[in-house]
């Protein structure tokens, strides 16, 4: 998942979404100067972790917004006429003090967040959100960037130029910029509730997810479950104060594999109702933060112009409308359906045959789609994880980036960290020796990470006119499976797919050429963003990729040909439950979009599940990918709002262009410079279907996507 800023790229860029912790954790009393307000002074400008007090945000933060308001003022006042480089790019050079501090914060925010973090966060980011409406909102500056909108096919731009000005005319339009005063106030004060409301559902969100466990008493409740996930169980139970028993948590490393491999149907029940009712309770409890976020976005469309929040989120991006979103989605829930139905069946045969005479419940689903894989493919995952140590499969990543695109990585093991767990790469060109990016990986989980897999950066790249490059400093963040006192940390095949997704993110930001900040590396349409990341995931379960990383852990032997045939053939298995429950969890949250509550009306959240699932015909043994209490995605922030259909809506374009490197070769030279050039160096630069276009040859089809999944 790349995550979106909470507020307009022009105006703050802010990251949200990222992952770092305060190696000082104390206030100090001695005379210092604030890390922030000085240059950092480090190898590639990495952001000096060990030197950052909570104390130092909050100042830093203050002063940025002073500095951008300042900065902005002068250009909104500039007496010269509007030109690209006194407005737009005077613009993109403003509030670096601002982006420094709170793309660190924005970190932390998301992967070590503190009590403390969290108490400032609910000051910095409203401070934030209200600065960025101030500056959106600014008559003049509005006036300077729609003098160059109305001139911009005169002035003789670069095409780059040219979107620029196009999107940021565009962004301050979204933004309340031709509203009446008396609207724009009203506009603001709806995003500062919204802000607050996103917050108060994270922080119930991650404290819902750490209070929950799943105490066994009964070693015999354990039967099924692999080892080395039991030997965690009980790691986290004497961690806890329960030595002897075994505690699970809501973390996917804990869960998923009970759900998959736990005999016991009571502990599976239990594990399931903890994370499908996750966020539903007090004191944690989001359904009524989600009525007023859902009442304050269809404020905030009509107040724009816009029929629903649905259609104001897909205005500024590739589909447009939600009903072209909704018009893709239906053709892939049909078939999705029909395939999921044909799974239940099978495993009805199969516990029948076992003498089971169950009717196939959601705490099944997984239990009993492992087995019937096992029965079809003569496939065990946990035989395949033991070729996927975290490590072997890090190496595939970078072998991969090495043979496609002619970088390779280089660990920085002085280099300032976060948090001990975080591994730092400089990030060379093999033939130059030009440094490109540094990577950063930080994949295990904690108490105060949320769930989930990310990337983002803590610097951007860029080429200003004077010909100085800026390169970017990127990150993944995940939680796979920890190691444990005698295994190294072994990797589910979801894990190791999700680890090539996230590093599809990372080259888009690592390798971007595009000139401009705003336009660079993942700053492009939201449902485009995850092309780069989902056609990298192709190469995960290539034979000839998975011969260069994945050995087994003991004795060190390369996965035999016998089991990469099984991976191959048992690639699209269960395909209709992962895309009904994908395409639903898309399909609920466009209906979200389009529900404009009734003065007085009180927004019953899971009536209004039930009736989307019944609208749709979603199968009884199915739930959505996220229900809306945990539904980060969407209610969060504005990120993916009316817009996690972008994860199959971005298929679509992954799987036809991934068609032409199997049809090419996966490593075929000229495919990858094309894929390089056209995609991720280009970032935003243009209009993503034409660079898709130029790449592919033709525009996509969801035929591919379809193939892709064995659902035609």
């Amino acid at each position: 998942m790349k995550p979106v800023k909470l507020a307009a790229r022009i105006a703050l860029s802010l990251g949200i979404a990222a992952s770092a912790t305060a190696i000082t954790m104390t206030s100090c009393t001695e005379q210092r100067a604030n890390p922030f307000m000085e240059p950092y002074g480090t190898k590639y400008d990495i952001p000096p972790f060990e030197s950052i007090l909570y104390s130092d945000y909050l100042p830093a933060v203050e002063k940025g917004i002073a500095e951008k308001k300042a900065e902005i003022k002068a250009i909104a006042e500039n007496p010269e006429e509007p030109t690209f480089e006194n407005t737009i790019m005077a613009m993109e050079k403003s509030g670096q003090l601002l982006s420094r501090v709170t793309r660190v914060f924005g970190a932390l925010n998301e992967s070590d967040g503190t009590p403390e973090i969290q108490e400032l966060s609910e000051t910095i980011f409203p401070m934030v959100s209200s600065a960025s409406d101030e500056i959106l909102m600014d008559p003049k500056l509005f006036a300077r960037v729609k003098s160059l909108y109305d001139r911009r096919d005169s002035l003789n731009l670069e095409p780059n130029q040219v979107r620029a000005i196009e999107l940021s005319y565009k962004s301050f339009v979204r933004n309340g910029a031709l509203l009446s005063d008396a609207d724009k106030s009203q506009l603001m004060d709806i995003n500062k509730q919204l802000t607050d409301l996103y917050l108060k559902f994270n922080k119930n969100l991650l404290s819902a997810t750490n209070e929950f466990e799943l105490v066994v008493e009964n070693e015999a409740d354990l039967a099924g479950i692999p080892a080395g996930i039991v030997a965690t169980a009980a790691e986290e139970a004497k961690a806890r104060g329960k030595e002897g028993k075994w505690v699970f948590t809501l973390h996917a490393p804990s869960r998923l594999p009970v759900l998959k491999y736990a005999d016991s149907r009571d502990i599976r029940e239990k594990m399931y109702n903890g994370y499908i009712n996750l966020a539903s309770a007090a004191p944690y409890d989001n359904r009524p933060i989600i009525g007023e976020i859902v009442k304050l976005r269809a404020r905030k469309a009509d107040i724009l112009g816009f029929k629903d929040f649905a259609s104001y989120m897909t205005d500024n991006v590739m589909a447009k409308t939600p009903e072209a979103a909704n018009e893709l989605l239906m053709k892939i829930w049909a078939p999705a359906v029909k395939r999921a139905n044909e799974e239940v069946a099978e495993m009805t045969e199969y516990a029948k045959a076992e003498g089971k005479d169950i009717t196939i419940k959601p705490w099944d689903y997984y239990y009993y789609a492992e087995k019937v894989r096992t029965k079809k493919y003569n496939l065990d995952e946990n035989e395949v994880s033991a070729y996927f140590s975290l490590d072997n499969v890090r190496k595939g990543i970078f072998t991969l980036a090495e043979k496609l695109y002619g970088v390779k990585f280089t660990e920085m093991p002085d280099a300032p960290k976060y948090n001990p767990e975080v591994t730092v790469y400089d990030v060379t060109d093999i033939k130059s020796g030009e440094h490109v990016a540094v990577f950063m990986t930080d994949y295990f989980p904690r108490a105060t990470k949320r769930q989930g897999a990310w990337m983002d950066e803590l610097k951007g790249s860029s080429v200003d006119p004077d010909g100085t490059v800026e390169r970017p400093i990127i990150f993944n963040v995940g939680n796979f499976t920890r190691p444990t006192s005698d295994t190294p940390a072994l990797l589910t095949l979801d894990e190791v797919e999700t680890m090539f997704h996230e590093f599809g993110h990372g080259l888009h930001g690592m390798l971007s050429r595009a000139k401009l900040r705003s336009q660079s590396g993942t700053n492009v349409d939201r449902d485009f963003v995850e092309l780069p990341s989902q056609i990298t995931e192709h190469w995960a379960m290539e034979p000839e990729l998975l011969k260069d990383f994945a050995f087994h852990y003991k004795t060190g032997e390369v996965i035999p040909n016998e089991l990469v045939e099984k991976l191959q053939a048992a690639s699209t298995h269960n395909q209709g439950f992962t895309t009904t429950e994908l395409a639903g969890a898309s399909l609920l949250d466009l209906a979200w979009g389009a529900y404009k509550p009734a003065d007085g009306e009180t927004v019953d959240v899971d009536a209004f599940e039930k009736q989307v699932a019944e609208k749709l015909g979603m199968p009884s043994e199915i739930a959505y990918r996220y229900r809306s209490p945990y539904f980060k995605h969407v209610f969060g922030s504005d990120g993916y709002a009316s817009g996690y259909y972008t994860y199959l809506w971005a298929e679509v374009l992954d799987a036809d262009g991934f068609e032409l490197f199997a049809e090419k070769g996966i490593f075929d030279p000229e495919t990858a410079r094309s894929f390089k050039e056209n995609i991720l160096e280009m970032g935003g630069s243009e209009d993503p279907m034409k660079l898709f276009v130029r790449f592919r040859g033709h525009e996509p089809s969801v035929d591919a996507l379809l193939r892709n999944r064995g659902l035609i």
